[in-house]
């Protein structure tokens, strides 16, 4: 089961969530509606290249992230999408595309969107394009440490 090794993190540190089982869909706002979750409270997780580091970006699922915003924020010209080539083998549990926003599980940084630091609660692919996990955005913030960045985003 793909979403074993973050069930078992939450677990271990006794975190409450929800794991909601909705029927297979792709894309983040097509997860969102499956799982009757509002498109600003589902978090994506888009894997981006930042000079020669993978890192996470987390946005609002009904935002798209600007590119070139995100390389001025950082402060490099050097910030391009990772293809799934690339990050793929990063995920060895995941389905490609439903990665869940928890990059200290996997060694990378996360930047994450302040309008999601904002809300009460996210939800987030649970590792399938099958589960999502709910939960309070305070324990998901204390969980990974996260990057607050004002993005950007349309």
């Amino acid at each position: 089961m793909p979403a074993k090794k973050l069930k078992e993190f939450l677990d271990s540190r006794d975190i409450k969530y929800i794991s909601i089982q909705h029927s297979a869909a792709h894309t983040a706002q097509e997860i969102a509606e499956s799982a009757h979750v509002s498109g600003r409270d589902f978090a994506k997780t888009i894997i981006v290249k930042i000079e020669h580091m993978m890192a996470m970006v987390v946005l609002p699922a009904n935002r798209k992230l600007v590119l070139s915003d995100l390389r001025e924020m950082l402060e490099t010209d050097h910030v391009k999408l990772a293809t799934e080539e690339e990050f793929q083998s990063m995920f060895p549990d995941c389905e490609v595309g439903a990665m869940p926003p928890f990059g200290n599980l996997y060694n990378l940084p996360v930047y994450v969107a302040s309008s999601l630091a904002e809300e009460k609660e996210i939800a987030f692919n649970a590792g399938t394009c099958t589960e999502v996990i709910k939960m309070a955005y305070a324990d998901f913030e204390d969980l990974v440490h996260p990057t607050e960045i004002d993005f950007v985003t349309t």
